[in-house]
Order: C-alpha cells, then sequence, then structure tokens
C-alpha cells in the first residue's frame, strides 16, 4: 500500500493513512506491565492467537504489547511474527481513546495465514475488547 518514494528516495509516509506510525507511547514496553495484563486482566482466544487486555486505571489510549515464545520457532520466525502482527495492529488500531493495555500472543498458525485474514483477525479482538470493556463500565 505504499505509494511511492519522496525525491530523496526515501519512504513517503504521507499517504499511509492516520496510523502512519507504532510510536513506544502505544506499545507496552515494561515486563511489569505484561505480568499485570496476564495475571489481572481478561483472556480472548482467536483463531490464530490469545488477546490479553486489562482496562488501566488513568491514562489514554490503547497500548499493545507482543509476545512470541521461543517454542513458536527460531529469532527470524519470531521476528517475522512480531513484524505481521506490529503491522495489523498499526492498521487496525482503533481511533478511540480507550484506557487498556493489550498483549497479543500468536500461535503457530499465524506464521501461514494470509495478512489480510491477519489483519481481519486483529480487528475482530479490538471490537471484542471494546465491546466488552463498554458492558462492565455499564
Amino acid at each position: 500500500m505504499v505509494s511511492g518514494s519522496a525525491p530523496n528516495g526515501s519512504l513517503d509516509v504521507s499517504s499511509l493513512g492516520k496510523h502512519a506510525k507504532f510510536p513506544r507511547s502505544v506499545r507496552l514496553l515494561r515486563h511489569a506491565d505484561f505480568e499485570r495484563v496476564y495475571k489481572q486482566g481478561r483472556r480472548h482466544f482467536a483463531g490464530h492467537m490469545t488477546v490479553f487486555y486489562l482496562r488501566r486505571a488513568q491514562g489514554e489510549g490503547l497500548r499493545v504489547g507482543l509476545t512470541v515464545g521461543r517454542v513458536l520457532g527460531g529469532a527470524v520466525v519470531r521476528n517475522r511474527m512480531k513484524r505481521r502482527l506490529r503491522e495489523a495492529v498499526r492498521l487496525q488500531r482503533p481511533g478511540g481513546s480507550m484506557p487498556v493495555d493489550v498483549v497479543i500472543n500468536p500461535k503457530k498458525s499465524m506464521l501461514t495465514v494470509e495478512f489480510t485474514e491477519l489483519e481481519n483477525e486483529i480487528s475482530r479482538c479490538f471490537e471484542v475488547i471494546q465491546k466488552s470493556l463498554e458492558k462492565r463500565t455499564t
């Protein structure tokens, strides 16, 4: 979906859409944050991944973390899975400001799935999380 190159040969990100980046502020980075989501959060099981999520008491916006264990393959395979997941999350991330931490744990089958199917699954997961959080607050 890249439209072309800028005059200096760099990538033109102006046409990549609203969520062209995946900055540190929207990622889970600390081990303590991952542990909190695993221990206190809820789970959603999807075809190619398990998604853990937990509403935050403060702050705003969705934060996403990815965990790909060694059992899923070597470093090259795990990094490919993380790149695919990161891009799918970047493209499907909801625009709202729901204060929630999400950890995505892929299954081995995610390696062979088409990217469009992965995007659809990520989108469905975000919808389920949003509905669940709305239901719990009302």
